[in-house]
């Protein structure tokens, strides 16, 4: 008998509460929706469920700078007109608005991706899942397309403290601009990333030339795809690339990063992916039994976002879901069917087989290029990030951590929790 994967599970109730505002299309609420579905197929009986620390300020500018970390843990809404400036500075506005719990919406997040690595780096799971995570497009210094801190970035670094090199794969259909920026000179993690490229579409980044400088040279990887790809050409495309990254860059651990936006009848997509075919990449990774973080990312079809990652929690359990949806707490939102599937659009595919196959003949050059070049030198391994303690007399009486803050600041290794207690709101409920 094989040994089950051991996979550790992170979600606070809290992060699915926050609210970008009534017209804004990232709705956390998906997070909510996902949990609930995972809890109404028992999915979190197979599972070790944690909920994350609030990532420290100071664990966030290991990749951050402090005064951006020190800025976004002090602006509120009530006090933003007083910062013009800085909100500039710092690309705060429309697309990555100033609201309540801001900062704790940050540390949840961020937090659940640290953890997540620190137990792979631990050993104490084979794969690691946090939905909540995978904010692809923050930069050092500022906020960027609905993101404020990488945690993406932030796990990969945990990653490097024990693992000589370590692979990122981002089937986001946004480029994974952040990640890739954040580690372009290294040779110690390769990107990959499949998204859309073209027409002015978000962020404007990830052509096909671009694939690293000096040591990071061959180590950036971009699949730049156009509208309508469906699931035979982006599976087909996905397994062989990924199987010679693989074989060839020998990475120690792989961070999977699944945004659901590259969905058919996605609000901000144009992809024509099923859930069977984006559940089909995560599947392909797994197999490769490589220790996995595995994270959200985009999505803004929200009970389509839902329906992904549940079926992929089931995918990385070896658990086939049910097509009829189990009652829960928000099984209106999967009327009139109550079902999982979601069918694929009647939609041209503007990827042509010679085009799809000049962008295979062209990674497959740089991956030539690297199969000679000296691999990475094991690191002697530092110390794991030194979390401060803090005396309660020392902490301002106005800033003094209530009981629950406190509780969920304890993380302990028996900490079993199912979540049903989320304090949940409908999108427009304010």
């Amino acid at each position: 008998m094989l040994e089950k994967d051991r996979i550790a599970y992170f979600y606070d109730g809290d992060v699915g509460n926050v609210y970008f505002g009534p017209n804004h299309p990232m709705k956390p609420h998906r997070l909510c929706m996902t949990h609930h579905l995972v809890l109404s197929y028992e999915l979190h009986k197979k599972m070790e469920i944690y909920r994350p620390h609030k990532a420290y300020p100071t664990e966030l500018a290991q990749f951050h700078s402090a005064d951006y970390v020190e800025f976004l843990h002090r602006i509120t809404p009530d006090t933003q007109h007083l910062y013009e400036n800085e909100l500039r500075r710092y690309n705060l506005g429309e697309d990555c608005p100033v609201f309540d719990n801001l900062f704790e919406f940050c540390q949840i997040y961020a937090g659940g991706t640290l953890d997540a690595a620190r137990r792979l780096n631990h050993k104490t799971c084979d794969i690691a899942i946090n939905w909540a995570g995978g904010l692809h497009h923050a930069k050092k210094c500022e906020a960027s397309g609905f993101c404020y801190i990488n945690d993406l970035v932030l796990g990969i670094l945990e990653l490097l403290k024990y693992h000589a090199r370590v692979l990122y794969i981002d089937i986001d259909v946004h480029h994974g601009d952040g990640v890739e920026e954040a580690f372009y000179f290294t040779d110690r993690v390769m990107t990959v990333s499949f998204h859309k490229y073209g027409d002015f579409f978000f962020p404007g980044t990830g052509d096909i030339k671009d694939i690293g400088e000096r040591e990071g040279k061959y180590y950036a990887i971009n699949i730049p795809l156009k509208d309508g790809i469906d699931d035979s050409c982006f599976t087909r495309l996905f397994k062989t690339v990924i199987a010679k990254v693989v074989e060839t860059y020998l990475p120690g651990a792989i961070v999977l990063q699944c945004g659901a936006d590259s969905l058919a009848r996605d609000r901000l997509g144009c992809f024509n992916l099923s859930i069977e075919g984006h559940a089909e990449c995560v599947k392909f990774v797994k197999k490769f039994n490589i220790p996995l973080l595995v994270t959200g990312g985009g999505g803004y079809t929200k009970e389509n976002v839902a329906r992904c990652w549940a079926v992929e929690t089931g995918v990385l359990l070896d658990t086939e879901l049910p097509n009829e949806i189990p009652d829960n707490e928000y099984i209106k939102y999967f009327a009139p069917d109550y079902t999982l599937k979601v069918s694929n659009l009647n939609m041209d595919n503007l990827n042509s087989k010679s085009y799809l196959s000049s962008i295979k003949v062209q990674v497959m050059e740089s991956l030539r290029a690297i199969q000679h070049a000296p691999g990475v030198q094991m690191q002697e391994v530092p110390p794991d990030f030194y979390i401060p303690d803090f005396d309660e007399d020392e902490l301002d009486p106005d800033e003094r951590v209530d009981q629950h803050t406190q509780d969920k600041q304890i993380h302990r290794d028996d900490e079993y929790y199912e979540g049903d207690n989320d304090n949940d709101h409908e999108d427009g409920a304010r």
